[in-house]
C-alpha cells in the first residue's frame, strides 16, 4: 500500500472521529485520522491542578490578546479561560461571517481529541418521541431510523465509555447502561422531593454523565476536582484522547496525522466514489492528498459541511453529494438563556463534598402526554445546588477585617437551573461558502444564516416561568428569573446541514449515515441530524458512528464499496 493510501480515511479526531478510528481499526482496516490541529500530551498540556496564583495573569488572561485572537471563543461559558484557551481555535486564523444584526457563536477546538477534551459530558439517549416528531408534525423530513434501530448501539457505546446515572423508567428519556450515580446535594434532594409532591408530569434526577464513578476499562474513578475543561490526567471522563484513540492505537492499524487542514474531497465521476482528500499542511502550507477506499467525515457539523461545499464538481456545482440541494440547510442548535435561581434556607450544618463535575437534570415534560398551546417539542433543565464560598465576596460590599472574616464562613445554599430547548429544523437556517473570505490556509470560509423562530422564543419564555415555579415549591427565597435567549451556536450543540432521510431528493445521507451520492462517504457528526431533540446530542453521535462503521465494513466485505 502506498504511503499516502489507506483502507479508511477519517477527517477529525473528536468524539465521532475517535469512535470511527476505534471501530474501523478493530475491524481490520488500516486507518488514517486527519486532525487540523496539534497533538496533545496530557503531562504537558493539562493544567487541571495548577493553582490560580501560579498563572501569569492569575486566571484573567492577557485580555487584549484574547480579544484579538479569541473574541468568539471567549463566549463559551467558563471553559475558555487562561487554563484552557489553548483547546479553542484562534478566531483570527479561522474566520467566518453571519448576517448583519444577528450572531452565531461558532465554538471550535482544533487538536487531537477535538472538543471531546472540553465537552460538558452530559449523555442522554433519544426516544421515539424525538425520532417520530418530524413525521407526526409534518416538519422537515422523517428520520429514517427509530429508537429500536439505535438502542443496541447506545448499549455498546455506553458500556465502553462509562456513563454514570440513575434509571428513571421514563419513556421520553430511555435508561441506559449506567455506572453508579453521583450523589445529589441536600438542596437538590429538597427540590426533587418538592417537584415529586407538587407536579405529576416531571421529576428531578442526577445528570447522566460520561464521568466515571468507579474504575472502568483501566481508567480511574473521578476524584471530584471539578475542572474537567482543563483536561483530566486520570482519564476519568470520556474523551477520544482518553479512550477511543488509545483503543485504536492498540490495534497497530492507526495513523494520526496532526496539523492536517482538510480543504476538500476528491470525487471520481466514473466510479461515483470519493477517491481522496485534499489537505493543507498547517505548518508548511504545502498541499497534500491522501487516498482511501472508505471516508468518514467527522470534523464537526459545520466543518464537515464546509468541506463538502468546498468539494464542488461539475456534477455537483453546489457541493459534493448535494443532488438534493439540502447540503448546508436545516442548521439547528439548542437554545439557552432562560431559567431561575434562588437561595435555599436551612442546611447550615452541611457542606457539599468536593467539586462534583455534574449537575441535576429535569427531563422534558412539555408535549409529552398533552399538547402545549404555545409551542411544539420541549426542553430539559440542567443545574445544581451548592453552597456559596469565599468568591461571593466579588459581588458583596464590605471592607477590612470584618469583611474578610465574614468570607471565612460558607455562605447560603443556592439552587439554580437553566433550560436547553429544542430547535425546529428550518430550511432557511443555512450556511454557504464565502469565497471572498479565506482562512489562514487559503480555504474559503462559511457565511452562516441562522436565527431562532417564534417557537423557540415561546419555549424560552416558558422555561423561565416553570423554573421559578419549581423553585418556589421547594421554599426558595430571593428567586431570580432570567430569560434572555442566547445566540445560536452558544449551546455548542450545532446539528443539521447534511441530514439523514429516506429520500435522496430531500436528504444528504441515508439511514446508515451514508451519502446518497457517494456510497463510500459517511458523515456521523452533528451534520447528519434530522431534528435536534432537547437533550445533549453527543451520545447519539457516538451510537450512530459505531453503527455506521459496522455497516460500512460489512458493505466493504461484500465489495459494495
Amino acid at each position: 500500500m502506498a504511503a499516502n493510501t489507506f483502507d479508511a480515511v477519517i477527517v477529525g479526531s473528536g468524539i465521532t472521529g475517535g469512535w470511527a478510528a476505534k471501530e474501523l481499526t478493530e475491524k481490520g482496516l488500516n486507518t488514517l485520522v486527519l486532525e487540523a490541529g496539534r497533538s496533545i500530551v496530557p503531562e504537558r498540556d493539562y493544567v487541571e491542578h495548577v493553582p490560580v496564583w501560579e498563572l501569569k495573569y492569575r486566571g484573567w488572561d492577557n485580555r487584549a490578546e484574547r480579544e484579538r485572537t479569541q473574541r468568539v471563543q471567549r463566549e463559551c461559558y467558563y471553559a475558555c479561560d487562561e487554563y484552557s484557551h489553548q483547546f479553542f481555535v484562534s478566531d483570527a486564523d479561522n474566520p467566518y461571517s453571519f448576517d448583519p444584526g444577528k450572531h452565531f457563536s461558532w465554538i471550535r477546538g482544533r487538536q487531537v481529541g477535538g472538543k471531546s477534551i472540553t465537552w460538558g459530558r452530559q449523555s442522554y439517549r433519544w426516544s421515539d418521541l424525538d425520532f417520530e416528531a418530524n413525521l407526526k408534525e409534518s416538519i422537515g423530513v422523517d428520520w429514517p431510523i427509530r429508537y429500536a434501530d439505535i438502542a443496541p448501539w447506545y448499549d455498546y457505546v455506553e458500556e465502553f465509555a462509562g456513563i454514570s446515572g440513575q434509571a428513571e423508567r421514563l419513556p421520553q428519556l430511555p435508561d441506559g447502561k449506567f455506572l453508579p450515580p453521583m450523589e445529589m446535594t441536600c438542596v437538590e434532594l429538597d427540590l426533587r422531593d418538592a417537584i415529586a409532591k407538587n407536579f405529576d408530569d416531571r421529576i428531578l434526577t442526577i445528570g447522566r454523565s460520561a464521568v466515571l464513578t468507579q474504575v472502568h476499562k483501566g481508567r480511574a474513578a473521578c476524584h471530584y476536582c471539578g475542572v474537567c475543561h482543563r483536561g483530566c490526567i486520570t482519564q476519568s471522563y470520556f474523551s477520544s484522547l482518553n479512550s477511543t484513540l488509545p483503543a485504536a492505537q492498540k490495534t497497530g492499524r492507526l495513523t494520526i496525522r496532526p496539523y492536517s487542514v482538510v480543504h476538500s474531497l476528491v470525487f471520481d465521476p466514473k466510479t461515483r466514489r470519493v477517491s481522496g482528500v485534499r489537505v493543507i499542511d498547517a505548518q508548511s502550507k504545502n498541499a497534500l492528498e491522501f487516498k482511501g477506499r472508505l471516508f468518514f467525515l467527522c470534523a464537526s457539523t459545520l466543518e464537515s459541511s464546509r468541506i463538502l461545499l468546498n468539494s464542488a464538481t461539475p456534477e455537483f456545482p453546489s457541493g459534493l453529494a448535494n443532488s438534493s440541494g439540502e447540503l448546508g440547510h436545516n442548521l439547528m442548535d439548542h437554545h439557552m438563556g432562560s431559567g431561575a435561581s434562588g437561595t435555599m434556607p436551612g442546611h447550615e450544618d452541611k457542606m457539599p463534598f468536593g467539586n462534583r463535575p455534574n449537575g441535576i437534570y429535569i427531563p422534558r415534560f412539555r408535549n409529552v402526554k398533552s399538547k402545549h398551546k404555545d409551542f411544539l417539542r420541549g426542553y430539559g433543565y440542567q443545574g445544581g445546588g451548592s453552597r456559596d464560598g469565599w468568591s461571593r465576596g466579588m459581588w458583596m460590599t464590605g471592607l477590612g477585617a470584618e469583611f474578610k472574616n465574614a468570607l471565612k464562613m460558607p455562605g447560603p445554599w443556592r439552587m439554580g437551573m437553566g433550560g436547553f430547548g429544542e430547535c425546529l429544523p428550518n430550511h432557511g437556517n443555512y450556511v454557504e461558502i464565502d469565497k471572498d473570505k479565506l482562512d489562514a490556509w487559503g480555504i474559503p470560509t462559511l457565511k452562516i444564516h441562522c436565527d431562532w423562530s417564534e417557537n423557540e422564543r415561546a419555549m424560552s419564555r416558558d422555561i423561565a416561568v416553570q423554573a421559578a415555579e419549581m423553585l418556589a415549591t421547594a421554599g426558595a427565597k430571593d428567586i431570580y428569573v432570567f430569560q434572555e435567549i442566547t445566540p445560536p451556536g452558544l449551546a455548542i450543540h450545532e446539528m443539521g446541514t447534511a441530514r439523514m432521510g429516506r429520500d435522496p431528493k430531500s436528504s444528504v445521507l441515508n439511514e446508515h449515515n451514508q451519502a446518497h451520492d457517494a456510497k463510500n462517504l459517511f458523515m456521523t457528526d452533528g451534520a447528519c441530524m434530522t431534528s435536534s431533540s432537547c437533550v445533549n446530542p453527543s451520545l447519539t453521535y457516538m451510537a450512530l458512528t459505531a453503527r455506521a462503521c459496522d455497516f460500512a465494513v460489512s458493505e466493504m466485505k461484500k465489495n459494495n464499496l
